[in-house]
């Protein structure tokens, strides 16, 4: 897919000094005292803290706000400050708060009708709603954008449109997808641009796969690698070889998709933890053990087992950290309409004041008034923190579980591969290829994790600290069976969850909780095992 950034604003060249370090830019800030100037100065000091000092980015976006209003064009200029700080939440990955300044944007230039940044927010709006999964929106905005860029003639940026929308269409209506890819394909013709070329006849070849007309998917991968060569893009060579290594992998020429996974990796060595390299290891290994070549098949298997934990651990750090801005943009929200209250609020003391006979009653109501506002945010802060430690302790939570899910499944795979194995060895009459076997049997051995629960027991304790000493002293009777069904139940975990993570039957879980009742004596009582475990744990002295 052609990825479409967000269209980022061109700012006047007064401001667009490349090489001005931030310093420069905030110092130059205090000398300048026309206001729109300073809030573009603010918008670029924003955009370059953005990675090293998100707080002070979002200082000086709220700092461009406050300016705006003393502009001669306080609306339009509002709306490019939002759609800076838009840019700036999307390169975090929040998009709801990245989506809630563009449609304030969006707000703003329809009601002016600038038509040019109404086309460039809906480019914004269609993205987020794509990566958001709200395919009905994306089409909706890309289908505007594409009119507008119709009408500028902007054969570049129609072409990407067009394959944005065949690739939102890729994998649920082949038809539809091969409609677009096949408009974009009409402009390409007309254009001396290779790269966009490249893209469209890999993305037509990967639709014609999925409809099974080989002579259609043939055609366009020979066209595609015919202008390859012209191509500097590393990941786009790599996003070349991958569709081919996929397309032959399905037709059974395991040969041709080895060596072509393989050149993909070669271009992809920057991102070598990557979802690509991640997907092409998966194909080698799907590749290798089609040919039967089961030690590369194993060895391929590993490394993108690897990869997936490396992105999956990876991924969970970015979720805890969109959460933090999340929660971070509810509290400043709140607080800002806090402080414009309490700004309205002076300027009614002001009036107040000029009336002398009641200059005490105004005074006790600012102090009165004041009051109220710092409990207020005190609360608001008490209660982002409770939040924030809540949204942790189940991102901790979800974390315990998914390493035991991932776990188990790991070693599942591994033992059907041992399984798999030692059948072949039984079948082959060939002395090296048993050897071999062997080697690959023990090596395979060796990673089997064989005490799973141990090491789970090890990481809930680490979250959720003297749970096991508590029952033990409590409760001396459990057995380790018993204790492992508590920790399952204390994470809120329904009897069929536990089925799934444990490999039990849905009769032996619901056994074994009646026998954890009857040793917790509430055999007769109308509590909940989750809750009872929870309040034990909260008891704790």
């Amino acid at each position: 897919m052609i990825r479409v950034l967000p269209i980022f604003l061109l700012f006047t060249s007064f401001f667009l000094h490349s090489q001005s370090s931030t310093k420069e830019l905030i110092d130059s800030l205090n000398a300048i005292d026309d206001h729109e100037k300073k809030v573009n100065l603010c918008r670029i000091i924003a955009t370059q803290l953005q990675s090293t000092d998100w707080n002070r980015a979002i200082k000086y976006i709220e700092l461009a706000e406050s300016e705006a209003k003393k502009t001669v064009k306080p609306a339009e200029t509002l709306a490019g400050i939002y759609t800076t700080a838009g840019d700036l939440y999307y390169s975090k990955d929040v998009l709801d708060v990245a989506l809630q300044y563009y449609l304030k944007s969006y707000d703003i230039y329809k009601e002016k009708n600038n038509v040019q940044e109404i086309a460039n927010t809906e480019n914004n709006l269609a993205i987020v709603y794509a990566k958001s999964n709200n395919q009905e929106k994306a089409l909706k905005f890309f289908s505007h954008v594409y009119k507008y860029q119709k009408a500028k003639k902007d054969s570049a940026k129609l072409v990407k449109i067009l394959n944005n929308i065949g690739t939102i269409y890729l994998d649920k209506n082949a038809d539809s997808s091969l409609h677009y890819y096949q408009k974009a394909h009409l402009i390409t013709t007309k254009l001396k641009d290779n790269t966009l070329a490249v893209y469209i006849y890999t993305n037509l070849a990967r639709t014609y796969t999925l409809k099974k007309n080989q002579k259609n998917t043939k055609f366009y991968f020979e066209k595609a690698f015919s202008l390859l060569d012209s191509i500097t893009d590393n990941s786009l060579k790599s996003f070349v070889y991958e569709s081919f290594s996929e397309y032959n992998l399905k037709d059974r020429r395991f040969e041709n998709s080895i060596e072509n996974a393989k050149k993909a990796l070669g271009y992809n060595k920057e991102k070598a933890f990557g979802f690509s390299s991640m997907r092409l290891n998966k194909i080698l290994y799907e590749a290798y053990l089609g040919k039967e070549d089961y030690k590369n098949a194993v060895h391929y298997f590993q490394k993108y087992n690897q990869i997936s934990d490396s992105i999956d651990i990876e991924q969970k750090a970015v979720n805890l950290e969109r959460i933090r801005l999340e929660q971070d943009y509810k509290v400043r929200s709140q607080i800002r309409s806090l402080v414009e209250e309490k700004t309205r609020f002076k300027y009614y003391v002001v009036g107040l004041i000029l009336v002398v006979g009641i200059l005490t009653l105004i005074l006790l109501l600012i102090r009165y008034r004041n009051r109220n506002i710092k409990n207020q945010l005190e609360k608001e802060k008490l209660k982002a923190k409770q939040q924030e430690l809540k949204q942790s302790l189940e991102a901790k939570n979800m974390v315990l579980i998914g390493k035991a899910m991932s776990e188990i499944h790991r070693t599942d795979n591994i033992n059907e591969i041992l399984t798999d194995l030692k059948k072949i060895k039984l079948q082959t009459a060939n002395k090296e290829m048993q050897n071999a076997i062997d080697i690959v049997l023990k090596r395979l051995e060796k990673d089997l994790n064989t005490d799973i629960w141990k090491e789970f027991e090890i990481s809930f304790e680490q979250v959720h600290k003297s749970f096991f000493d508590k029952l033990a002293v409590d409760y001396p009777s459990l057995t380790p069976k018993d204790r492992r069904l508590c920790a399952l139940l204390y994470l809120d975990l329904t009897t069929k969850e536990i089925c799934q993570i444990t490999g039990q039957s849905y009769k032996s879980i619901e056994s074994a909780r009646a026998r954890l009742r009857k040793k917790f004596d509430l055999t007769n009582e109308k509590v909940n095992l989750s809750t009872y475990l929870t309040t034990l744990k909260h008891n704790e002295s």
